[in-house]
Formats: structure tokens, C-alpha cells, sequence
């Protein structure tokens, strides 16, 4: 009998970061309208939730010619990880179905 707990653990995470893509493109929409208030607390906890991660690539590569590719290189990173993750569901589901016809 398999263990729920890795198909468990890699849905919970897979949903996070598909929320978390969302806000990120959220963020990145806002961030083209400049009128924007960003001490509302709608927007600010926004960004309280995004510029950390944000903050981690802007400190890898700084903005070229008034240009921010943070959000760009975050975007594809997030994007790799869901790949990434989702390859580890199949084959966890892979390998749990292999064990548990072999018993």
C-alpha cells in the first residue's frame, strides 16, 4: 500500500505556486500603470507578497536602461519549478502504481 503523503505534499505545492504565478502576474500588470498607490493595502500587501521574491533577482541582475527584468526572469523560474514539480507527480504516481500492482 503507497503513501499519500508525496502526491499530497506535490498538489499542495503545485497549487501554491499556481497562485503565487497569478499574483506575480498581477504584480507585473500593475507595475505599467504608474498612478497606481501602492499604500493601499490591497496593492501593498501585493507587493509585500511579491517583492521578495522579486528582490532576488533584482539583485542578480539590476535594471538595464530604466528597465526591471526581475519580474521576466522570476516569471520563467516559477514556470520551471511547476515543470519541475509536475514531472515529480508522475513519477510519483508512476512509481506508487508500479509498487502497488506488484504487491
Amino acid at each position: 500500500m503507497s503513501s499519500p503523503v508525496i502526491p499530497i505534499l506535490v498538489s499542495a505545492l503545485s497549487t501554491f505556486l499556481s497562485i503565487y504565478l497569478v499574483l506575480l502576474i498581477i504584480r507585473i500588470l500593475l507595475s505599467w500603470f504608474p498612478n497606481i498607490d501602492w499604500s493601499n493595502p490591497a496593492f501593498s500587501a501585493l507587493s509585500q507578497l511579491t517583492d521578495p521574491y522579486l528582490n532576488i533577482f533584482r539583485s542578480i541582475i539590476p535594471p538595464l536602461g530604466g528597465i526591471d527584468f526581475s519580474p521576466i526572469i522570476g516569471f520563467i523560474v516559477l514556470q520551471l519549478l511547476m515543470g519541475a514539480l509536475n514531472r515529480v507527480a508522475v513519477l510519483a504516481s508512476a512509481s506508487s502504481f508500479y509498487y502497488s500492482s506488484s504487491l
